[in-house]
């Protein structure tokens, strides 16, 4: 067992476009879409300890319960054994966004864990056992998600795209927006990935995809269609969708220039928001 404190980062995930493109007989809704991951994100600190304890910090800690069914105790307890551990998260993501910060964490619990404690990372099952989103969430890198989360491309280098992130604020259930699906049988991504270090191929190539989940989520969440809206409006805007199951949207931005100024302006605008830009892959 190690004996100081370790650290891991928790990269917030974009869903550039998702697919829902079946439903099995189990409940379990087949996926395909496009993950990049950004140099935003929590951070979770692991320290030796007699006990397993678990503290949350930072801007969005009041968002989240310390029970039984916080992502960060379920995964330190996936690894079946009666150790100890000092886990401290520190919450920079809002909560039930659709970027995948609970997945992100637990993740980044079964890394430092992992770690401290110098046993194996449990198995994939176990793995996707913690949600869909937590094994693409392991390595933080682009990747096309299909299956129920269990089946990962690993795609290369992520494009150097200028995004703006924005949250209204407001929690989404996932459970919600899935029910709310007109279908659940759609086409999935198309194959003719684009070039990553080809800015304008990419964007046009996102522009034809979809996220299938944003129509039900408008209907459970209509200040959805105010923060698309405000992207959109914004000057240099070459797309903007919602990420995941919301409520967080993204847009992509002609260059850094624009991208700054959207963040200024949103903020400006709307105070009541959380509004972001990354423009760097993780480190």
């Amino acid at each position: 067992m190690t004996n100081g404190t370790i650290v891991e980062n928790a990269f917030a995930k974009i869903n550039l476009s998702l697919h829902v493109t079946g439903l099995r007989a189990d409940g379990y809704h087949l996926l395909d879409s496009l993950v990049m991951f950004t140099s935003l994100g929590d951070t979770v600190h692991v320290a030796p300890a007699e006990t397993l304890s678990l503290t949350i910090e930072g801007p969005f800690a009041t968002d989240l319960d310390v029970d039984d069914n916080n992502l960060v105790l379920r995964a330190a307890r996936s690894f079946g054994v009666p150790n100890g551990a000092a886990i401290t998260l520190h919450k920079n993501l809002p909560v039930a966004s659709g970027i995948g910060g609970g997945s992100a964490d637990a993740a980044a619990t079964l890394r430092a864990l992992s770690r401290l404690w110098d046993i194996p990372i449990p198995d994939a099952e176990t793995i996707l056992a913690l949600g869909a989103d937590v094994p693409v969430c392991m390595t933080s890198e682009l990747t096309r998600m299909r299956g129920i989360g269990d089946e990962l491309e690993k795609l290369g280098p992520a494009p150097m795209l200028d995004i703006v992130l924005v949250n209204p604020n407001v929690g989404v259930s996932t459970a919600t927006v899935f029910n709310g699906l007109g279908s659940k049988s759609n086409a999935s991504m198309s194959n003719d990935m684009p070039d990553p270090f080809d800015i304008d191929e990419w964007i046009d190539w996102l522009a034809r995809q979809r996220n299938d989940l944003q129509t039900p989520a408008l209907a459970a969440a209509p200040v959805i269609n105010d923060v698309l809206a405000a992207l959109s409006a914004q000057r240099g805007c070459e797309l903007a969708r919602m990420s995941g199951s919301g409520a967080t949207c993204f847009a992509l931005f002609e260059d850094s220039d624009a991208q700054d100024a959207a963040v200024k302006a949103l903020r400006l605008a709307h105070p009541e928001w959380w509004v972001a830009k990354t423009d760097e892959a993780p480190t």
